[in-house]
């Protein structure tokens, strides 16, 4: 065996047996090599299982390396997974995720405010789901916790920092189409 095939083999046993991402740094401490080495060998391994057509891929998300199904047989790995399972999010919940997504770090009360709701069994969900977390406390006056996404998250929705969501003004309409929606909306006097 040399020392390129034992390097190869152990970068994919190490991702293979990680609970998640493992970040280049920590690979390039174990195998004993430089961080651009893991990357270039991360490339290689990347387009040798893309040339043998593997029904499974080695990507980067939420910071590091790891396995995953290729997106060509999703379908068949959803099935298997979501069997007899109903555990989806609510709306309630996709919507608390994604204010907390989009302007974290967010208290409990800036959520609530934004939803126009109560958000703590919400809040408790997501926290015990692993998508959120308390990632500091506000300085003002009664210490709010602030809640900011984890790791799990990004590796959850297949990206490697928040930096790759899409834009919130994707998702708000022009002001042409808040125009036509008021005027649809006014109370005329018949």
């Amino acid at each position: 065996m040399t020392a390129d095939r034992t390097t190869r083999q152990a970068l994919e046993a190490l991702v293979m047996v990680a609970d998640g991402p493992v970040p280049p740094h920590l690979l390039a401490e174990l195998l004993e090599i430089s961080a651009e080495a893991v990357e270039a060998l991360a490339a290689e391994l990347q387009a040798g299982y893309e040339a043998e057509e593997r029904g499974f891929v080695l990507t980067r998300v939420a910071g590091g390396y790891r396995f995953q199904t290729h997106p060509d047989v999703d379908a068949y790995v959803e099935r298997f997974v979501l069997e007899g399972q109903s555990a989806r999010l609510s709306a309630a919940a996709l919507e608390t995720l994604a204010i907390i997504c989009y302007k974290q770090p967010v208290s409990r009360a800036q959520v609530a405010a934004i939803r126009g709701v109560n958000v703590d069994g919400v809040i408790r969900t997501l926290q015990q789901r692993g998508y959120i977390e308390m990632v500091a406390r506000d300085p003002g006056p009664g210490q709010a916790s602030l809640y900011g996404t984890t790791p799990l998250f990004l590796e959850k929705l297949g990206i490697d920092s928040l930096d790759e969501l899409p834009s919130v003004a994707e998702f708000i309409p022009g002001p042409e189409v808040v125009e036509a929606l008021e005027v649809g909306l006014r109370i005329t006097d018949g």
